[in-house]
């Protein structure tokens, strides 16, 4: 019998897809509780890698379960506690697909010469707001046209209950993580996130929240960037906000001069690619960071 067809029939739960649900992956399926459990893997994607071993790991941890990022019979079920349906049908509407959708400029200036940073397609909204890659939902719903109007789809189904405050956040540069944390030290989430670069490292010791900004323009230097400094097309300019913006849709500044955690317009590399010394986390994990944290709470940035 296939490895993945056992993994299927030993670890789903007892509810059985109806005639039209798609049968979901092991993988998928666990992503898709992960992310209810608040241990986020940036962007479901049925893939097995870094961010979704982390994610597993740090749920195995705060369940007192050996962090193996394997996922285990003991670990099923601490995650199949969870029974609420794994996907759920969405009918696209009008809204959806109004847009405006606009191809959005790699050069910083000419971003910033436009009213506003959207989507460039209603994949790309609809994989941001169900917190997916856009294949994954097209695989999930194969020959289906998600600019058509009143197409019904199948969604991750991923509700999650309003956190607590948070009394501290830690930024682990070798793990890519961001975790906030109440004041016993108990892990209330956990976010994959890149965490800077050779040239730009992440700023190691202790800083604090310094200011919370939704939807923010970014102000970009050149100054700043070393891969910028010396160009002289770039100048000075403040690209408008929107979810594509360089920061995404929230700005979590820290006391470390132009640092800060933050959303960002590719939500498939957070985890994967480097940053300019920022920490960058998806949209929807960073608007979800920031309703926990207040201004004055302790940001470890650490190894």
């Amino acid at each position: 019998m296939p490895i993945l067809l056992l993994a299927l029939l030993l670890f789903s739960p007892a509810r059985q897809p109806t005639r039209r649900e798609p049968v979901l992956t092991h993988v998928i399926r666990a992503q898709i509780l992960l992310c209810r459990a608040n241990f986020s893997v940036g962007e479901i994607d049925g893939s097995p890698g870094t961010n979704f071993r982390n994610a597993v790991k740090g749920f195995q941890a705060a369940h007192d379960l050996p962090a193996t990022g394997i996922l285990n019979k003991a670990t099923w079920a601490a995650l199949n506690s969870d029974s609420a349906p794994a996907i759920v049908s969405y009918t696209i509407t009008a809204k959806d697909t109004a847009g405006p959708f606009e191809k959005i400029p790699d050069d910083l200036m000419e971003q910033a010469k436009l009213p506003s940073l959207g989507y460039e397609s209603v994949d790309e909204e609809l994989g941001e707001r169900f917190h997916s890659n856009p294949a994954l939902l097209h695989r999930l719903n194969p020959n289906k046209h998600f600019d058509k109007e009143d197409t019904e789809i199948w969604v991750p189904s991923i509700d999650v209950a309003k956190l607590p405050r948070a009394a501290s956040v830690v930024v682990s540069k070798s793990k890519n993580t961001v975790t906030a944390l109440d004041r016993a030290g108990k892990v209330l989430a956990q976010y994959p996130c890149t965490s800077g670069s050779d040239h730009d490292p992440l700023p190691i010791g202790e800083w604090k929240v310094k200011d919370i900004v939704d939807n923010p323009p970014f102000y970009y230097s050149p100054d700043l960037f070393w891969n910028a400094a010396d160009d002289p097309t770039q100048s000075k300019a403040t690209v408008p906000p929107g979810p594509r913006n360089p920061v995404g849709i929230v700005w979590i500044g820290i006391t470390k001069p132009h640092y800060a955690l933050h959303g960002t317009p590719a939500p498939s590399l957070v985890g994967h690619a480097q940053s300019h010394g920022c920490i960058r986390m998806t949209n929807w994990d960073a608007l979800q960071l920031s309703k926990m944290v207040a201004v004055g709470v302790p940001v470890y940035c650490k190894e």
